[in-house]
């Protein structure tokens, strides 16, 4: 309870700060939301040249990408820690943060929240429910339940490949990281693994399970029966992987020698 006491003040200290200036807030949701749309822009623009993309038509792939905005949301809204090496390790703000009686991970997400960010799960669900109308996809009373699992998984291998990478840092002070290109790669996972070589497929499945965000939890909705299997994995998938980056990140703090010389 004392986490959950601490991650509200967090929030409600958070929505002041943002809505003291209103119009960056209205600005940066519409920049968002004008950046989904070039990337649905993308996907049509690909259909417009073939009908089928290795067996997956235009409208489960619009599909897979709505799922896809879903867990990318939450992680954007509270794992946004892509500059953690030049931020907390380089500038020395990690020592800060030691100083205090509440786990380092848990106030280095609170204080990089980007609430603004959960917009995209409302642009996610639309873009689901108008595709799935498009496939004539029904909901049965344990969709919901499976659709939440899924979410949740899909963050979790988000959050826990980033945290993983932000952790490396402890190890190593270079200004830059791999972060950037980390982010590209995560991009891959919009789209159905089958277009890919056995190489790609196999490191989006069991080393950067980025699949496990977007087309493997959308397979079931779409009744991919094939990737069944893949599908329930998510959530497992999602809490593995995080759990081996929070043990990664106390590994790297007991490390850590603060940024004297």
């Amino acid at each position: 309870m004392f986490y959950v006491t601490i991650f509200f003040q967090y929030v409600a200290q958070y929505m002041k700060t943002r809505l003291q200036y209103r119009m960056d807030l209205f600005v940066e949701m519409i920049s968002d939301l004008l950046f989904q749309a070039v990337n649905l822009i993308f996907i049509l623009v690909v259909f417009g040249h073939t009908q089928l993309l290795s067996g997956w038509n235009q409208y489960e792939i619009i599909f897979i990408y709505g799922f896809f905005l879903v867990p990318y949301a939450f992680f954007s809204s509270f794992f946004n820690i892509w500059d953690f090496n030049e931020r907390y390790i380089v500038k020395g703000e990690m020592d800060r943060i030691l100083t205090r009686p509440i786990h380092s991970l848990f106030q280095v997400i609170l204080e990089r929240m980007e609430l603004e960010s959960l917009f995209g799960v409302i642009t996610g669900l639309v873009i689901m429910f108008y595709s799935g109308s498009q496939l004539g996809l029904t909901i049965n009373w344990l969709d919901p339940i499976l659709f939440v699992l899924f979410v949740i998984g899909g963050t979790l291998v988000y959050a826990g490949i980033f945290v993983a990478l932000a952790s490396i840092g402890f190890w190593s002070d270079a200004k830059t990281s791999i972060m950037p290109m980390m982010y590209n790669i995560g991009n891959y996972g919009r789209y159905p693994v089958d277009i890919y070589n056995k190489a790609i497929r196999f490191v989006l499945t069991w080393i950067l399970p980025f699949a496990f965000v977007g087309v493997y939890p959308s397979a079931y909705f779409l009744g991919k029966e094939e990737w069944y299997y893949f599908s329930f994995l998510t959530p497992l998938i999602g809490f593995a992987f995080f759990f081996f980056s929070i043990f990664l990140w106390n590994e790297g703090v007991k490390r850590y020698r603060g940024a004297g010389n």
